[in-house]
This record gives C-alpha cells, sequence and structure tokens, in this order.
C-alpha cells in the first residue's frame, strides 16, 4: 500500500498534473508555441550539423601545411579570396581525413612560386553565399526575434502582466460566484431603501427612462469601518443580477506616472464593455483626496488620477447602465467635485447598527454554527453597544472557538459571555505574577470605580469589575449603557469624569499616596473637561461658542496642522474651566468614596479574593437594590438560570456517578455468579 501511494504522488508531482507517465514530463497542450520553438532549433542544428561541408575536413594550422609542402605531400589546393585553403594530401596518416583546410594569417608572396616548385595544382575561388546557406543563418534570427515578440504579448494581456501597468487590477464576481442580497445584510433598512433605486434601475432602466427620472451616477457608501459598506456593494450586484467590478482605491496608484489614469480608463472601458454591471472602488479616499493639498509643489500622481476619474464619471450616460459605487469612512477629506451632483450625487449612511440590528446579525451569523438552546441572542445584542457587524461577527466566532477548546458539541451562553468580554476587555492575562501589595492597590483602585457607579445618578450601570489583567491593564471597571444612547447630557458626562477620577481618589483616601495607573483615568478625565468647555459650550464663562478648530491637510501631518483661533486671554480662561470642572468633580468624588469607607473596603478586599465580581454580585454584597424593577427581576431571573443550570450540571455528574457505582456491583455480582 506504502508503494502504490508513493508511485501515486509521484505520478501527481508538479509538472506531471495531466500526464502521469511519470514526473520529468511537460505538457506541451497549454503552450503550443513553446513545443514549435522547441521542435524547430532542434531541426536547425540538426540541419547545421549534417550539412556542414566542413565536418569532413582536418583543420591545420598554416605552418604545418608549409611543412606538408614541403614534404611533397600536397597534391592540390583550392585558395579562397587569399584567406583560407582547402586541399587534398597525398598520403594520409590512419584516422585522418585526406581532406584539410587552413587560414592564410598573413600576406605570403613565396606562397605560389613553392607551390609551384613541388608540383601542387593550385586554383582559385571566390566565397559564394547561397540562398540555402543565408536561409540558414538568418533563421536564428528569425526565431528569436519571434520568441521576444511572444513573450511581449504574454506580459502584455497575459498571465502575470509584468508590463501591463496601465491594466486595470478589477476583480469581476460573475453569477458563479457567491450571490449576496439585501436578505444576507441585517438591518440598515434605510442605506437599502436608498440602494433599491439603483437594483431597479439596472433591473428595468425603462422604468425610469419613460417618466424622465434621471439615476444617480455615482453613490457613494459612508460609514465607519466594519459596518458593512462592501457587503452592501455585493449585495445590490446580487440583487441586480449584474456583473460586478471591485477595486480598491490604492490599487490606481503606482510608482509610475499615469499609471493611475491609465487604470481608470481600462476600468470604465471594461465597465461600458459589460453593461449594465456595478463598479465599486473601495477606499475612495486613498485616490479621492482634496486636491492642492500636497505641499512642497510637483506633479502628484493621485491629483492625474482623479482627475482622469472625474472626467471618466463625467463623460458617464445613465443609458450606459453603469452604476459607481464607492465607499470611505472618510468623506471629510474627499475633493468637492466628486460629491457635487452628476458625480457622487447620492450619499448613503451605513451607520453603526442599533439592538435590533445587532440581533439581526447575530441570528444571521449564528446559523453557521451549533448554538445551545439557552443562548439569549437578545442579551448579548444588548450587551454589545456601539459594535459594528464585524466586531459582531468577531464575537461569535470567538464564542465557537472557546467552544471548540473545551470539546463541546454547542456554543453556549457562557462562550459567548468569554468571547465578548475579551474583546471588551482584552486577553485576561493570568499567568502574570502580582505581588499581594500591588494586588491590594490595584483592588482599592478598582473599587473606587465600580462604586461611584452605584452613588451617581446618571452613570451607566456597572457590569463587570476585575483585578485580573487584561492587555496592558492591571484592573478593570467596565460599564454597559441599558438602553441605545446617541447624545450625552452634562450630568452623564460630569459623572463620567468623576468615575474616570475614582481609582486616584480611592488610592489617596486609603494609602495617602497615587500610583502610575492613574495615567490613562486622568487623560480622560481631562479630554471630556476640555471638549465640554471648547467644544460643547458647557462652560457659564465660555458660553456656546466652539473654539480650537483643527484643520487637517491631505499629505501633512495633525501637528502642523493645528492652530489656535482664540485669544491669550480666551486661552487662560479655557485651562482656569477645565481645572475648576476637575476640580469640582475630584471634591465631590472625594466626599461620596469618604463617606462610603466601609463599602469600599469591602468590596476591594473580596475584589482580593473573588477577583472579578460582576453587578448582581455586588449588589448582593453591598445591599443594594436597582431602581429599575425590571432589570431586577432580569438579573434574579439570571441568577436563578445560572443555579439551576449549575445544579442541573451537579445532578447529572451525581446521576452519572451512581450509575458507574450500580454497574460496578452488578459487574461484581456477575464474576462471583461466575465463579462459584
Amino acid at each position: 500500500m506504502a508503494e502504490e501511494s508513493n508511485e501515486k504522488n509521484k505520478a501527481s508531482g508538479p509538472g506531471n498534473q495531466k500526464d502521469p507517465g511519470g514526473p520529468f514530463k511537460y505538457n506541451f497542450g497549454n503552450n503550443k508555441f513553446a513545443l514549435f520553438f522547441l521542435i524547430t532549433l532542434i531541426g536547425l542544428f540538426l540541419i547545421m550539423f549534417v550539412f556542414n561541408d566542413s565536418n569532413n575536413m582536418t583543420d591545420i594550422s598554416y605552418t604545418e601545411f608549409l611543412r606538408a609542402v614541403e614534404e611533397n605531400n600536397i597534391e592540390s589546393v583550392r585558395i579562397y579570396d587569399n584567406q583560407e585553403i582547402r586541399g587534398i594530401f597525398r598520403t594520409t596518416v590512419p584516422g585522418r581525413s585526406a581532406q584539410f583546410k587552413t587560414r592564410i594569417p598573413y600576406f605570403d608572396d613565396t606562397l605560389l612560386p613553392r607551390l609551384e616548385t613541388h608540383g601542387v595544382r593550385v586554383t582559385g575561388a571566390v566565397r559564394n553565399v547561397s540562398t540555402y546557406r543565408l536561409f540558414i543563418d538568418l533563421i536564428p534570427w528569425i526565431i528569436g526575434f519571434g520568441f521576444i515578440w511572444f513573450m511581449f504579448r504574454q506580459m502584455q494581456g497575459g498571465g502575470n502582466k509584468a508590463l501591463g501597468f496601465g491594466k486595470s487590477r478589477a476583480k469581476r464576481y460573475m453569477d458563479t460566484d457567491k450571490k449576496f442580497t439585501f436578505a444576507d445584510v441585517a438591518g440598515q433598512k434605510e442605506a437599502k431603501y436608498e440602494l433599491q433605486e439603483v437594483v431597479d434601475f439596472l433591473k428595468n432602466p425603462g422604468k425610469f427612462a419613460k417618466i424622465g427620472a434621471k439615476i444617480p451616477k455615482g453613490v457613494l457608501l459612508v460609514g465607519m469601518p466594519g459596518t458593512g459598506k462592501t457587503l452592501m456593494a455585493k449585495a445590490i450586484a446580487g440583487e441586480a443580477g449584474v456583473p460586478y467590478f471591485h477595486m480598491s482605491g490604492s490599487d490606481f496608484v503606482e510608482m509610475f506616472v499615469g499609471v493611475g489614469a491609465s487604470r481608470v480608463r481600462d476600468l470604465f472601458e471594461q465597465g461600458r464593455k459589460n453593461a449594465p454591471c456595478i463598479l465599486f472602488i473601495d477606499e475612495l479616499d486613498a485616490v479621492g483626496r482634496t486636491r492642492g493639498a500636497g505641499y512642497g509643489g510637483g506633479h502628484d500622481e493621485r491629483e492625474q488620477t482623479l482627475n482622469q476619474m472625474l472626467v471618466e464619471m463625467d463623460g458617464f450616460d445613465t443609458k450606459d447602465g453603469i452604476i459607481i459605487l464607492a465607499a470611505t469612512n472618510r468623506p471629510d477629506v474627499l475633493d468637492p467635485a466628486l460629491l457635487r451632483p452628476g458625480r457622487f450625487d447620492r450619499q448613503v449612511v451605513v451607520d453603526m447598527p442599533d439592538i435590533k440590528e445587532r440581533e439581526d446579525i447575530l441570528n444571521i451569523h449564528a446559523k453557521k454554527i451549533p448554538v445551545d438552546p439557552s443562548v439569549d441572542l437578545k442579551r448579548i445584542a444588548r450587551a454589545t453597544p456601539g459594535t459594528s457587524g464585524a466586531d459582531i461577527a468577531n464575537l461569535v466566532n470567538e464564542a465557537a472557538l472557546f467552544a471548540a477548546r473545551k470539546d463541546q458539541k454547542t456554543v453556549t451562553m457562557q462562550d459567548f459571555e468569554q468571547a465578548r468580554d475579551k474583546i471588551l476587555l482584552g486577553v485576561a492575562r493570568h499567568s502574570r505574577v502580582i505581588s499581594p501589595e500591588e494586588k491590594n492597590a490595584t483592588a482599592y483602585h478598582e473599587a473606587g470605580h465600580a462604586l461611584l457607579h452605584y452613588m451617581l445618578e446618571y452613570a451607566d450601570p456597572l457590569h463587570k469589575v476585575t483585578v485580573i489583567p487584561h492587555g496592558r491593564a492591571l484592573g478593570m471597571a467596565l460599564s454597559l449603557p441599558e438602553k441605545e444612547i446617541y447624545s450625552r447630557y452634562k450630568g452623564w458626562l460630569l459623572d463620567r469624569i468623576k468615575i474616570a477620577l475614582g481609582g486616584y481618589v480611592a488610592e489617596s483616601i486609603v494609602f495617602n499616596t497615587t500610583s502610575t495607573g492613574t495615567q490613562n483615568d486622568l487623560k480622560q478625565a481631562t479630554q471630556v473637561a476640555r471638549k465640554m468647555v471648547c467644544e460643547w459650550g458647557m462652560s457659564t464663562k465660555i458660553g456656546p461658542i466652539a473654539l480650537g478648530n483643527e484643520d487637517e491637510p491631505i499629505f501633512i501631518g495633525k501637528e502642523i496642522a493645528k492652530h489656535k483661533d482664540y485669544s491669550e486671554e480666551t486661552s487662560r480662561l479655557i485651562d482656569e474651566e477645565i481645572r475648576a470642572i476637575l476640580k469640582d468633580c475630584l471634591d465631590e468624588t472625594t466626599q461620596i468614596l469618604t463617606e462610603n469607607r466601609s463599602k469600599l473596603d469591602l468590596l476591594a478586599e473580596t475584589l482580593v479574593t473573588k477577583e472579578t465580581l460582576d453587578d448582581f454580585e455586588i449588589r448582593t454584597l453591598l445591599g443594594i437594590g436597582y431602581k429599575n424593577k425590571n432589570i431586577a427581576i432580569e438579573r434574579q431571573e439570571r441568577q436563578n438560570a445560572q443555579e439551576a443550570n449549575s445544579n442541573t450540571t451537579q445532578a447529572s455528574e451525581k446521576s452519572s456517578d451512581n450509575n458507574d457505582i450500580k454497574q460496578d456491583e452488578e459487574n461484581n455480582k456477575e464474576g462471583r455468579s461466575q465463579a462459584e
């Protein structure tokens, strides 16, 4: 069997996929030119070797020729153009040809008298170039030029495209590829409604032409990364049933000047040949940035590419049946000429999913894995605010990986919880060795954050607090909103600052000093306070005015672009207001934690022991009730379900143990009966 498998492997080795005769045979069926070239070359060498009349002659030196003349061993000679002598020996040496040839190295006046003296018959001749010989000499040149021409043709339009710089690299998705439809894109009802017109136009353009309506030439999909812009473009092509060409914006720009514009022309030419179709350009900002922002002068390849794209889009006619789709997450940096009516005259926002859309996305991805019936996807959707469709797909995949590591047949709710914590908190680093003193300090720091969630009016509910290192953080307190919130009020922002200062204040109260672990907390608190003063008009002294505009040129770093649009006096007032907000929040945070020192100590001590506490455990530990009765009922039901699941597991294990004991007793009885 081993020998047979080895023979099969040899037969299916590289270069022998279609010819099982041997590993060294090459299949010329895919390249007839290579076969023709090889046969012609072999034939040429054979002809030159067989018909070469000089192969039967002995090549001797001129000195040896003169010696043979003196010895009267030369019968006759023929002199060609006073350069070459060919003759016949009178007597030959065994193994040596009777005919010879030699070249005259210099002009010898004594040659003819010497030949006459020794009775050598002399004739002269002019070397003639025959048509046959001329053809033989030209064959290598013809073959060489033909081979070079063939290689250029291959490189221009063939496989590797080594010289096809100006050709478009757009990938075409045919009807045989997997089709995506709007049903594969969860949520995004408004975006689908806007794009349904594009689908209707591609299916039935006559309906719009009769009423005189013009469909948008270009549709720009705008949204955060991972929201499904590319998937939406595929869904449009799948719904309309037309060819779909996909190309990234960075594919246009090359190191050679003019290549980007050439690729734009080639892409739009492909679109005209395959109309009706969809041309999709992903990451449009890579080539469509505002012109004239390249400091330092000189010609910019991106600008030339953009100019060609503007010309091609402006020359399009709606009757061509070509729709240009583009996606970007930076619409603010695009050139205004791209966004005017007649080019990308419609912008469709592909927004982050809300709680209902997140649940729909979870249902789509959960169909691909075996999910336990106890999994509540609605609860997972509510616990993942601010996540995109790509994040949710990653969450489902991580949950499946957790289940696979445990050798489970289905993915349970615990796996989804672990996957969510891994994505939101980072990977838990259980292997990091932390001293008891540092662990105690971290527990008080995180307890300060966690306790404030229950003492402040506008704070979001706490989800989990842990002193297990995650990522680069030694501990973490995570809060999740109860519902979708799209704008924040001043009270929530102030409570957010107080929670950020909770770790700093807790360390100050307990240890009379602070650590470097407060760096990120202080940075967050300062950023929120600065935005309250400069951007959101939440300072009574500054008033409702936006300060500190930052314009970012396209090819210049952010630091160079920053500039002040206010006076030094206003700058001083801004610093005072920021400091005042932070000071008020710090004083109130200190007062709250000082008054609740016993709860702070209890929570920190419990964290040192258990390392991780969730909202229900903290409320039970501190005796804090729920403001919302529905949440209290839901949390209690969840806790009861977890306990019931744990009891069921224990009972199942106990029943299994009892069955094993009974089976052992029966086996012992059978053994005794057989022995008797």
